[in-house]
């Protein structure tokens, strides 16, 4: 290959890599889509025996029974990530994240029987709750 051809190659080469990475910007873009005027609800659960996988699977199965409620618009259950830093809190045992339409959809959900079912059939595993509840700046 020509040194003059070896160069137009990588030229075209080049530009074909550069618009494949706008266009992978641009899509991931929109993916961070913002909601707005939604209901962030944030709980965190520490188990009394954050040991035993018996407890653990026990309230995950009250937080599937919980994720019937029908003002749920989406919804996230987790666990502490292996990230290690000065501001980490990762001692819970389990996160549950919702997040509603509105505050009045929160509200319905805090009286809703599944909600006080799960509250009354599964509190006894945990020692300790945080909620954080959040809304558009």
């Amino acid at each position: 290959m020509s040194e003059h051809s070896r160069r137009n190659f990588m030229s075209k080469i080049g530009s074909a890599v550069a618009a494949l990475g706008l266009l992978g910007i641009s899509s991931s873009a929109a993916l961070k889509k913002r909601e707005k005027n939604i209901f962030v609800h944030h709980v965190y659960f520490w188990l009394k025996d954050p040991s035993s996988a018996e407890d653990r699977a026990k309230l995950l199965e009250g937080l599937e029974k919980l994720s019937k409620v029908k003002t749920i618009r989406s919804l996230h259950l987790g666990k502490p990530a292996s990230t290690s830093r000065e501001v980490i809190d990762g001692s819970y045992t389990i996160s549950w994240l919702t997040v509603f339409k509105n505050k009045a959809d929160q509200d319905s959900y805090q009286v809703d029987p599944i909600h006080l079912d799960f509250v009354k059939d599964y509190s006894h595993l945990w020692s300790k709750v945080i909620v954080y509840d959040s809304v558009d700046v």
